[in-house]
């Protein structure tokens, strides 16, 4: 069987598919679109750099204020720098204030003046986890403080001065505007009209004389000049009565016991609430670190078990055993969805052996995972979830600590670390579930549990919390399961009712009709019906703005001041890429839309008056040709309000997206099916951005509601029916693909896919002696 060692090849075929064997080349943003670019990318005004410029005030004050900023920063554990912040000197006898995620958690901290003088930090004064504020304190010294003002006096739109260290320019000076006041998760926050970054964070924000109304805290992920401070009021508590702790205290915090592990290679371990969490890369080969249980294991045969949380799928963390060294050891861990077992001998690539991977149906992605690794003195059995998964006799090592590893920059949680001569299983009975799962079958669904049940259920033990937490998991699953059902329900009818649509001739096809399903596929909500009767209003409006013998060239006119002078429609400039844009009934609603979505509405109303509009499918833009009775077709472009077209012109437009000139073939008049295939491959590139595996199966399934033989969508749909879990259904896939065998798709990839969902459908083979 050839083993695929990650699921990432498939979805590069997936974007290669996209990119190569869509129906048309989906719409691209037109080159007068604004483009999302940095900041500094346009350049402003001379008047703007005038306005931006530091007034002679600015200038006097920062002179005055620089002497009581401090850099802060925080290293690692291999002593390289991982956080850099602001503080400013809020007391002569060494306070400075600053933002408690500056300083980090159980860090040493430096403190930097402006003269580059360092300060030893004492301790930390004062912290108030829910407003994010520290104060620390260093011995006294001859730094100046700044005064403190009564932030409750800040006005709207009064000019402030921030002081910081953005992305490391250290003591930058910027002024703003105060924009207003808010309250974010339950901070008093003042919003300023002033570019906050990463380094900022703990600086003062200044008024005129020099006084500290706000410590910088937030910045805006929607624009660049947006940031959020701390009321200064709120700090004055914390000066007044302070929680200290001494330095050498503070670098304990949530570090794990030293007497009961031992880390090696970085990354960030500690502990919280009876777990331990792990994240930053390692600097063992391939982001490992180890955390070694100092308790010597006994001799074999003995286990040990621990739970394993993954932040994300593609990370790997687990069991380590037999450690002899610091980079000879065993590892057991899930990674990348699957389960692997392997052996270390060295700290290079050159020196990690695979000695097993397999997929599990007992392991349960996103979730909490129980590790299992049972040490006999002739192999090693490796169980996930109670499931034995792996055996192996290789006795490379076979004595040495044990512990928890993770690679690569995986962030996960432990818990329930055991080693012992036998550990239990971490699952009741199946008879003693069945007495708890019958116990509380007819629990109201209205009232909470009543006291009689609680004492029933407590009756039965500790491990009836167990039983009825994977109960209640396992009716959230199946609710989710039935929710998807629904959707997916309502997703196929509108299939069947595109396809029963497309049996017609083309010319008695209702693209528009056609349209607002495939916007339904995402609404299920969606009344089509009502908006094909208001695209009947409009149709009837627009006849009223001609006389009844206009000739084609008046009726067009009409068409496009009626469309665009009228009623406002245009093309979208400032959400280009929005989903709403490829919606019909949402264009419709907001008069805005992409070039292909504005040109169905336009082909659609054309129709209603007699005139003969086709869709043109020129690559990165879609336009129209108004053929009529006589003479010449006339290119016109819907998103630029019904703009003419010379050919040179739609070349240029063609050269603007793809570097390469107009051809014959681009103007070639497409097909309804074409059209709600590119229609489909907008969405889908859309939800491929989004990495939106559930949409991107929705809009294949479509497109093959569409055309049904074709080979890319049958490989496309394959893969992700393996990726959303449907097994069967990708087996089925496959199945059409490997009889077929098309040319166009790289049938090894097929045949490694298969040989993936064979494994995946199959319970695990009994593992064998020899791995």
């Amino acid at each position: 069987m050839i083993e695929l060692k990650s699921l990432r090849q498939f979805g590069l075929c997936v974007g290669l598919l996209l990119a190569t064997a869509l129906p048309a080349p989906a719409e691209n943003a037109p080159k007068t679109a604004p483009a999302e670019a940095p900041s500094d990318a346009v350049k402003p005004t001379d008047a703007e750099q005038a306005a931006a410029a530091p007034a002679p005030w600015v200038e006097e004050l920062t002179t005055r204020a620089r002497k009581s900023i401090v850099v802060i920063s925080f290293l690692g554990r291999d002593g390289r720098q991982l956080g850099l912040g602001t503080g400013f000197v809020v007391s002569p006898d060494g306070l400075i204030a600053t933002n408690l995620h500056v300083i980090g958690e159980a860090r040493p901290i430096s403190v930097k003046s402006a003269d580059g003088k360092q300060y030893e930090v004492k301790e930390i004064y004062a912290t108030e986890r829910s407003l994010d504020l520290a104060i620390l304190k260093v011995a006294p010294n001859d730094l100046p403080p700044l005064e403190l003002a009564d932030s409750d006096t800040l006005r709207q739109g009064q000019t402030v001065v921030a002081i910081g260290n953005p992305q490391g320019l250290q003591y930058s000076v910027v002024s703003g505007l105060v924009s207003g006041r808010r309250e974010i998760d339950g901070k008093p926050m003042i919003q300023l009209a002033i570019p906050v970054e990463a380094g900022n964070s703990g600086g003062p924000l200044i008024d005129r004389q020099g006084r500290v109304h706000g410590i910088l805290t937030l910045k805006s992920a929607v624009t660049a000049n947006l940031g959020f401070a701390v009321a200064i009021n709120a700090l004055k508590p914390l000066l007044e009565k302070p929680n200290p702790i001494p330095i050498s205290k503070w670098l304990t915090i949530g570090l794990l016991d030293p007497k009961e592990w031992k880390t090696l290679f970085g990354a960030n371990w500690k502990q919280r609430a009876g777990r331990i969490l792990v994240d930053g890369p390692g600097q063992g080969f391939g982001g490992r670190s180890l955390s070694l249980a100092t308790a010597k294991p006994p001799d074999a045969p003995y286990e040990l078990a621990v739970w394993v949380k993954l932040a994300a799928e593609d990370g790997a963390a687990g069991l380590v055993f037999h450690c002899e060294g610091d980079d000879r050891h065993y590892g057991f861990y899930p990674s990348n969805g699957r389960l692997r077992l392997s052996r270390f001998d060295g700290p290079d690539v050159y020196s990690w052996h695979v000695l097993k991977e397999v997929a599990s149906r007992a392991y349960r992605r996103g979730e909490w995972n129980r590790l299992k690794v049972s040490m006999q003195k002739d192999n090693v059995r490796c169980f996930v979830n109670d499931e034995l998964v792996i055996e192996s006799d290789d006795n490379k090592y076979a004595v040495g600590a044990v512990g928890l590893a993770k690679f690569r920059d995986t962030q996960a949680e432990f818990k329930d670390f055991k080693i012992g001569k036998s550990i239990t299983d971490s699952k009741p009975s199946a008879e003693f579930a069945a007495r708890i799962a019958k116990l509380v079958e007819t629990i109201p669904a209205d009232v909470p549990p009543k006291a009689e049940l609680i004492d029933k259920a407590a009756a039965e033990g500790d491990q009836a919390v167990t039983v009825l937490r994977e109960r209640a998991h396992l009716l959230e699953q199946q609710a989710r399961r039935v929710e998807q059902l629904a959707a997916e329900l309502h997703q196929k009818k509108v299939r069947d009712e595109i396809t029963e649509m497309l049996k017609k001739k083309d010319d008695e096809i209702s693209l528009l009709h056609a349209a607002l399903l495939i916007s339904s596929l995402d609404n299920a909500d969606l009344d089509v019906a009502a908006y094909l009767r208001q695209a009947d209003r409009m149709a009837d409006e627009l006849d009223d703005t001609f006389a009844k013998n206009a000739d084609e060239k008046a009726k067009l006119a009409a068409l496009n001041k009626y469309l665009f002078e009228d009623l406002g429609f245009h093309g979208s400039r400032t959400e280009y890429y929005s989903r709403s844009n490829s919606y019909l009934n949402e264009v419709i609603d907001d008069r805005e839309g992409l070039p292909i979505t504005l040109s169905v509405l336009y082909m659609e109303l054309a129709k209603h008056i007699g005139l003969n509009v086709v869709g043109v499918g020129l690559p990165g833009h879609f336009i129209v040709r108004f053929e009529p009775k006589e003479g010449e077709g006339v290119l016109l472009d819907p998103f630029e309000r019904g703009k003419t077209l010379t050919r040179d012109e739609a070349d240029a437009v063609v050269r603007s997206f793809t570097g390469q000139p107009l051809e014959d073939e681009h103007l070639v008049t497409q097909t309804k099916k074409q059209i709600l295939n590119r229609m489909l491959a907008n969405l889908m590139r859309i939800a491929q951005e989004r990495q939106d595996g559930a949409g991107m199966l929705r809009y294949t399934e479509a497109m093959l509601a569409i055309d049904s033989d074709s080979p890319q969508y049958h490989w496309v749909r394959a893969v992700l029916r393996y990726q959303t879990e449907r097994i069967d259904e990708a087996i089925a896939d496959t199945e059409w693909l490997l009889s077929r065998e098309p040319a166009e798709i790289d049938m090894n990839m097929v045949r490694q896919l298969r040989a993936t969902l064979d494994e995946a459908k199959s319970p695990p083979a009994a593992p064998s002696e020899k791995q």
